[in-house]
């Protein structure tokens, strides 16, 4: 079941190859600024679908972790990263977190919301 997702102006485009069992809600500084949900997905179940110079990047502290926004409305699209669930980061596991609010067409209700403690964790 392939899910598109979009930003607000439509210039960024994207689709995942399923659907996400649990989506995050991590409360570290940057996340609950941005209000993302996650949905966490390996680099072959992700495709970005518009142009590449279309997405922004920015990266903080260890610059590990880069977190892509849409150039033209600044929405928050997805995250490219490693694995982090050993609390260090596995950079043979790279993973795909995408702001599962950017679904069309997808009843994000119906997911349970997991919440993180980023804010203490890192």
């Amino acid at each position: 079941m392939t899910i598109k997702a979009s930003c607000h102006c439509k210039a960024t485009t994207f689709e995942v190859s399923q659907a996400p069992q649990t989506v995050t809600q991590c409360t570290c500084s940057f996340c609950s600024k941005r209000g993302s949900l996650w949905a966490y997905y390996l680099p072959s179940q992700f495709k970005l679908t518009s142009p590449p110079e279309n997405v922004s990047v920015y990266q903080w502290g260890s610059k590990t972790v880069k977190h892509g926004f849409c150039a033209t409305c600044g929405c928050g699209t997805f995250t490219e990263t490693p694995d982090w669930s050993t609390g260090e980061p596995d950079f043979d596991n790279p993973k795909i977190s995408v702001n599962s609010r950017l679904f069309d067409d997808f009843d994000l209700d119906k997911v349970e919301v997991v919440v993180i403690d980023g804010k203490n964790l890192w």
